[in-house]
């Protein structure tokens, strides 16, 4: 059978199947971008290469030892990667949870309505951070769609409490035996203050960030949260969603992140 005698059909399918394995490698990259765990996936690959690379040549003793990696190659990828794999389930649950309940929300109480509500919701969080910005005030405000209280308080203060400029203030002030750690926002209410958090594994992140920033942006890493940061030097306000972080952001911003994200 010659080359040219080879037919390919191609359906619309093979096509879709394309795009879906490339999106899917593509947000696989992102969460693993910049981390410890990309690192870690180039020393699975290269030892994957090499059993193969061995196997071919009959090189028997080296193939027996990369073959005991090669056989649990899946387990250990799922053990190694189990802060990847929970952060791309939380993805696909919010992406589908979010337009539904989007939807659902617009339909029975209009756009209007959801973002005055809303604004309500977060304006004391916004003036709590202007108040904290003016006098230099270290904070860090994580906001959560889905409280775990096996998760947040664990060394702990539960306060479970209304939202207001002043207790956030008062949370964070340095004399306060509170201020060390994170607030957790979470149904419209401060559910607990000086929380300690996951930092995150990121190597490229700029030199003046410190726990404070390293823990907001581990949060967002392995759940669905939103981190506001205050910098205790500076005053500068930073704003972390899914392990990515914008800094210097001005309060119109911060509004309009809340309002998007909330």
């Amino acid at each position: 059978m010659h080359f040219y005698d080879l037919k390919f059909k191609v359906t619309p399918f093979d096509v879709l199947d394309i795009i879906l394995v490339a999106l899917l490698i593509y947000q696989l990259y992102n969460l693993i971008r910049g981390t410890l765990a990309a690192n870690i996936f180039f020393g699975l690959a290269i030892l994957w290469g090499l059993f193969y690379i061995v196997k071919a040549l009959d090189m028997k003793l080296l193939t027996g030892i990369l073959a005991q990696f090669a056989n649990v190659g899946v387990l250990a990828a799922i053990i190694v990667f189990q802060q990847e794999v929970r952060r791309f389930l939380l993805l696909v649950g919010k992406n589908a949870s979010l337009q539904r309940n989007k939807a659902w929300w617009q339909y029975f109480f209009g756009k209007r309505d959801a973002e005055k509500n809303n604004y309500a919701r977060i304006k004391p969080i916004i003036d709590a951070c202007k108040s904290m910005k003016q006098s230099r005030t270290g904070a860090l405000i994580v906001l959560v769609k889905y409280y775990d209280e096996q998760f947040y308080q664990n060394g702990c203060e539960v306060i479970d409490g209304k939202i207001s400029k002043r207790l956030l203030e008062s949370i964070f002030q340095k004399n306060s035996p509170l201020h060390d750690g994170a607030v957790i926002i979470s149904d419209n209410k401060i559910k607990c203050a000086s929380a300690i958090l996951p930092l995150t594994e990121k190597s490229d992140l700029p030199a003046q960030f410190g726990l404070r920033h390293r823990a907001g942006i581990g949060i967002t890493e392995s759940n669905d949260a939103t981190a506001i940061i205050v910098s205790e030097e500076t005053g500068e306000i930073s704003y972390a969603r899914a392990g990515r972080v914008k800094m210097h952001i001005s309060f119109a911003e911060l509004e309009k992140l809340l309002n998007k994200d909330f």
